[in-house]
């Protein structure tokens, strides 16, 4: 493996500034690291609108940033630019970086965001795990969403993993052992919990149907969790007003059509039927046959298309 640190540049200023240097010197324990890149999934939009809401409404310092031009496909994520009538006129510009975050009551955090990398994985894993050393990071949780089949009108459900039992006990495990496909997120609580360090994730159930839309009420439910497991105040009330938003226009198209009513109901009785029963390894409860993840998310996406028509 290449050198860790070639990755990646510390503002050292900003290191100073944030007190940071004082818990390397001290040997004391250090912030907590939240981390969600873009990227992989993140059903609902879960982690990118919980992150936007972190670095917009908080008090946010720039730390640490990753030389992006080493790790990631630009052919596979081609990054957005604008044309104007006969000029470029602007470029929207990947980063992944490690941000110092101060919450309303003066507690300071760590977040790692941007673009999930497409190379390097192991380096750039080595590179935070040279970081959570330096700044004597306590713990760190990352947070996402995944697609589900469960319906807007019951509380959202999440699943919770952690480097180590003790973490995550207060918490329902729905899946059994699965194989999936990896995610630098995945990988990184991994080689954490390997080195010693405690881990965990939150990763939301988003209805199917809204897989594919901007669904605050799940980010919303991530910082929850997030703020239960570290003590941290991540102004989740902030975030209310357009977390009703987006349940009002929800319920609105959801009522304005028949088939989408029909499968959210048979969701609910489903969900009525599991939350019924005792111990069961999987979300869903064995009932009749209901329409797929696909079928789903393409009636809705049907749905809402005719909706832009009128």
């Amino acid at each position: 493996m290449l050198d860790p640190q070639g990755i990646y540049e510390v503002d050292e200023d900003a290191v100073e500034r944030a007190g940071l240097a004082e818990h390397d010197a001290q040997g004391a324990s250090g912030p907590v690291l939240l981390h969600a890149v873009t990227g992989f999934v993140d059903a609902g939009a879960a982690g990118e609108i919980a992150v936007e809401h972190l670095v917009e409404d908080l008090d946010t310092t720039r730390l640490v940033t990753f030389d992006v031009d080493q790790l990631l496909d630009y052919r596979s994520k081609r990054a957005a630019m604008t044309f104007d009538s006969d000029r470029w006129s602007g470029y929207t510009e990947p980063f992944l970086a490690v941000d110092h975050v101060v919450d309303p009551e003066g507690t300071g955090f760590l977040l790692l965001h941007g673009a999930e990398p497409d190379l390097q994985w192991e380096r750039v894993v080595a590179a935070v795990k040279q970081l959570v050393d330096r700044f004597g990071v306590s713990l760190t949780v990352g947070f996402h969403g995944i697609p589900m089949g469960v319906p807007h009108t019951r509380p959202l459900t999440l699943t919770a993993h952690a480097t180590r039992s003790g973490l995550v006990d207060d918490y329902t495990s729905y899946l059994g052992t699965v194989r999936v496909p990896g995610s630098l997120p995945a990988l990184l609580e991994y080689r954490l919990g390997e080195a010693g360090h405690d881990a965990l994730g939150f990763t939301v159930h988003v209805p199917h149907y809204l897989a594919q839309s901007r669904y605050t009420p799940a980010a919303v439910v991530a910082l929850q969790h997030v703020e239960r497991a570290t003590g941290l105040d991540l102004a989740t009330g902030t975030l209310a007003p357009a977390a009703a938003d987006t349940t009002l226009e929800v319920e609105k198209q959801v009522g304005e059509s028949e088939e989408v009513s029909a499968v959210v109901k048979a969701l609910e009785e489903q969900y009525d039927a599991f939350t019924r029963s005792v111990g069961r390894p999987n979300l869903l409860a064995e009932q009749a046959p209901l329409p797929t993840a696909d079928e789903l998310g393409a009636e809705f996406e049907r749905f809402l298309a005719q909706q832009g028509d009128d």
